[in-house]
């Protein structure tokens, strides 16, 4: 018998400001940081990993809250846990103390979804599979069992739920040979930081062209000018086949946004991301109106599944841009995918921050492989940024994520770079304290 030891946390920040990595309209000078949860046990081969994305300041609140969300695994049992995570979740979830602070929002949903990364990671270095395939194997109504389908059953029934995963069972596998040739389809944010100069976002552009991309982002909403020339440098380098999404980080109002939009259609967007405020269900709709046959894509600050319950029954967005820590964990990603399965909407996963594109590989050959069952319109985002600190980091080859082979979430982090990066006392920001 395994038993949970301890879980303990570290604010890790990596110092990606100083290349502008990462700046948009509205994050201008971010540091990318994971608050990172490592689940001990008192075998020393088995250790549970995962964390939650943020971009600096108030990391260590991430990082806090984490440590108080992981107490209450202390003394269970691994087996019989990672055997039911459905109910860990609930647990967890259910803190009344904790939800006060926030109920399935802010940073205490941010730390719940660090935790249950690290479970579901753990449930799959027990069951030695990749954390995809863990999922896959899963019956339908095992996965039913682990998703929250709390305050959804005006859009998605238990019932539901289960039809739309029982459908493609039995071509589940045909699926998993298909990418295990192909690899699942991504486009690249790498190039197209807002702070970038145009000599550095056209060399960027080209490579990424070189290098078999299909679907490139750009980030805009700071200047329409300056969003004009750098979107004409874009068509210029990668043409008018390659798919073009321009992103604006929630930085209009909802009238600018229609205003703005319409005045970058000559570049025939295929979708505007994050147009205004995450949390404005009728004005992504009134937008989604107003700009088509251009998309609309959200959800990477989604707070959790009821939002984007409202987002499918508005009809307010084309794209379903869930992310993978700030969710719930699987648990919640399950239902979303459900969701947006049964409104017709594709999955594609946010993944530009560290440790991101790590997770969301695993969320979307999943969806394809047991929910969605289609590649027409998915197309899940990568960027070449700190995988380099991730003991299996993602892989990409022509413009597609392979799939991952070693057991887990692929959420572990080098000591080593936790050593050089914890703030304020890791190796690098004591020296530049000092």
């Amino acid at each position: 018998m395994t038993t949970i030891t301890a879980v303990t946390t570290h604010d890790v920040r990596f110092p990606t400001s100083l290349s502008m990595d990462g700046s948009d309209a509205m994050n201008k000078d971010g540091d990318y940081s994971a608050a990172y949860v490592v689940i001990h046990t008192d075998d020393p081969a088995l250790n549970g990993y995962g964390f939650t994305f943020t971009i600096g300041r108030g990391n260590d609140l991430c990082t806090e809250a984490a440590r108080q969300r992981g107490l209450a695994l202390v003394g269970k049992n691994v087996e019989s846990t990672v055997a039911d995570l459905g109910a860990v979740y609930r647990e967890l979830q259910g803190d009344t103390q904790l939800r006060w602070l926030g109920p399935e929002k802010g940073v205490v949903q941010l730390a719940l979804a660090a935790v249950m990364n690290a479970m579901w990671d753990m449930a799959a270095r027990v069951a030695d599979k990749p954390l995809w395939k863990l999922l896959t194997d899963m019956t339908p109504d095992e996965l039913v069992d682990a998703a929250d389908l709390r305050y959804l059953s005006d859009a998605l029934t238990r019932h539901e739920a289960i039809a739309l995963l029982t459908e493609l069972v039995p071509t589940r596998q045909t699926r998993i040979d298909e990418l295990s040739t192909s690899g699942y389809p991504c486009y690249t944010t790498s190039a197209g930081w807002l702070g970038y100069s145009d000599e550095k976002l056209r060399r960027l552009l080209t490579e990424a062209v070189d290098e078999g991309y299909r679907h490139v982002k750009l980030k805009v909403g700071s200047n329409l000018e300056d969003d004009i020339r750098r979107l004409t440098i874009a068509r210029e380098v990668i043409g008018w086949e390659a798919n073009l999404m321009i992103d604006a980080n929630q930085v209009w109002d909802v009238p600018e946004a229609i205003e703005w939009v319409i005045a970058l259609a000559e570049f025939k967007p295929l979708w505007i991301e994050e147009p205004t405020s995450p949390d404005d269900v009728l004005g992504h709709a009134a937008i989604r109106h107003a700009v088509s046959p251009i998309g609309v894509a959200t959800g990477e600050h989604g707070m959790n599944r009821v939002l984007f319950k409202q987002m499918f029954q508005a009809e307010a967005i084309d794209f379903c841009q869930l992310d993978a820590a700030r969710l719930g964990s699987i648990n919640e990603i399950i239902s979303v995918c459900l969701m947006a399965k049964k409104f017709g909407v594709p999955v594609c996963p946010h993944a530009g921050g560290v440790g991101l594109c790590e997770l969301v590989q695993h969320v979307s050959i999943f969806d394809y492989v047991a929910v969605s069952g289609s590649l027409e319109g998915p197309v899940t985002e990568y960027v070449d940024h700190l995988h380099e600190h991730f003991v299996d980091p993602c892989i990409v080859e022509n413009g597609a994520y392979v799939l991952p082979s070693h057991a887990g979430y692929s959420a572990e982090m080098y000591d080593a770079s936790i050593k050089e990066f914890s703030f304020p006392n890791g190796n690098y920001w004591a020296s530049i304290a000092g």
